[in-house]
């Protein structure tokens, strides 16, 4: 996965991620959004057709209820003659959920616009990206979240050093968690979902290699000391 931050590699590999969905959360920079845009397909989810329209970059489908995309937006979308996925206001799914239904099988992909705004959705979105079985990442210019699960290992390398490296426990327990070149390192550590003590380590090197024997671990990166939503 090639990002403007970093590039993460991982071991066994994984597939090219080709899909960028354009989520309705805190909006990328046109910077971030162009870059990561270059050669993949665009799913806009609800509101993230505004940024679609700002970087006129044309996604393959929208998809949403459309009750937070502004009308003009929508209008481009139309104009555009972009296919369009409604769903109504009252349903049982996520926008997000709902998009992610839309990936094919075995194709890694990337999600922008996923963070600040409320909490709720975020604890949703994060919860269902670390359970669906394509690799999915989480980004922007300011955050970046992103799973390794039991038997794999990620060398990330990075082009901007982070603020802060986190391991958050997404299963009960994450154990066998090896760590290189952070400040505080970890070598067979294990990981407790219900006490999340392993936030705001620091990367010692350009190149940081974290590890898993068993469970599902998010790691998170932030890239600014101060984020808003």
């Amino acid at each position: 996965m090639n990002l403007p931050q970093c590039v993460i590699l991982y071991m066994p590999k994984i597939p090219e991620c080709e899909i960028l969905f354009a989520a309705g959360g805190r909006v990328p920079s046109q910077k971030f959004f162009k870059a990561v845009a270059q050669g993949r397909k665009i799913f806009a989810v609800d509101k993230g057709i505004e940024i679609c329209r700002a970087c006129n970059i044309l996604p393959k489908i929208l998809i949403g209820d459309f009750d937070s995309a502004e009308s003009a937006a929508l209008d481009w979308a139309i104009k555009n003659k972009i296919p369009v996925e409604r769903h109504p206001v009252e349903k049982d799914f996520t926008d997000t959920q709902l998009a992610l239904e839309l990936l094919p099988k075995k194709k890694s992909a990337l999600i922008t616009g996923i963070f600040g705004g409320r909490f709720d959705h975020l604890f949703s979105n994060v919860l269902t990206c670390a359970n669906v079985k394509s690799k999915i990442f989480l980004a922007d210019e300011k955050e970046i979240i992103f799973y390794v699960k039991g038997g794999e290992s990620v060398k990330v390398r990075f082009f901007e050093k982070p603020v802060a490296v986190s391991l958050l426990p997404i299963t009960e327990i994450c154990a066998g968690v090896k760590t290189e070149n952070l400040h505080w390192e970890l070598s067979n550590a294990t990981l407790k979902q219900n006490f999340p003590n392993a936030v705001s380590n620091r990367a010692e090197s350009s190149e940081i290699k974290i590890s898993v024997e068993r469970g599902t671990l998010a790691l998170y990166f932030c890239f600014s000391d101060s984020i808003s939503a």
